[in-house]
């Protein structure tokens, strides 16, 4: 089981000296939207620069002008974009045809989709490559970090081949729950990243993923 851990934090810096202490804990190193809104492409940069040898998702939830902003991120350095469900067909098209000549990787997002099922059956014809499956920040905090959205998780990977990750305020009273559910990848954020030891908690999380064949 892969494991993505996910930099949503509000200071660019300090978010590269944390990552740098959890790299090799984690598959994937996602640079979050927040850092993205607050510093724009050099969010991105300094991450693909810090860390050359690691796979890094933008989460860039394009709904727009999707081959542009494609383009933009492809020269970036970066592995993954994120493409929000919510989108049109077309504009999700677009995304993933010039991703592919990019030679980057698009992962759904299906957080806006009002049919999940629908979106994971769509996605592969569409070009997309993975799917994330999860609910908002705001909706976990509102639910008290509820996962009764996963009880929906068997239709998606019913209607999908795609591998599916799953992001659901992950921490260490939830995670074999969510580990039982058997999603492609797990995206973990504050647990890790605002922990007193970051290092500790990520490699607990990685060595929990690791022993799922």
């Amino acid at each position: 089981m892969k494991i993505q851990i996910s930099f949503d934090l509000n200071d660019l810096k300090s978010s590269i000296e944390i990552a740098k202490k959890v790299e090799k804990y984690c598959d994937i190193i996602e640079v979050g939207t927040i850092l993205i809104h607050k510093y724009g492409i050099k969010a991105v940069t300094e991450f693909t620069k810090n860390f050359p040898d690691k796979i890094i998702l933008a989460d860039t939830k394009i709904v727009d002008r999707g081959q542009e902003i494609t383009s933009i991120y492809s020269k970036t350095g970066v592995k993954w974009i994120t493409v929000l469900s919510g989108t049109s067909n077309e504009v999700i098209h677009r995304v993933c045809s010039e991703a592919e000549k990019s030679g980057i990787l698009v992962m759904l997002d299906t957080v806006d989709s009002t049919s999940p099922g629908q979106s994971a059956l769509e996605a592969k014809d569409l070009g997309i490559n993975a799917i994330l499956y999860h609910k908002t920040h705001d909706q976990n905090l509102e639910s008290n970090q509820s996962l009764e959205f996963l009880d929906e998780l068997d239709l998606l990977k019913g209607n999908s081949d795609l591998p599916i990750f799953i992001s659901a305020c992950v921490h260490r009273d939830n995670t074999n729950k969510i580990i039982a559910a058997k999603p492609y990848g797990i995206i973990i954020g504050s647990a890790i990243t605002e922990a007193k030891d970051p290092a500790t908690e990520a490699k607990f999380y990685y060595d929990l993923c690791k022993e799922v064949k």
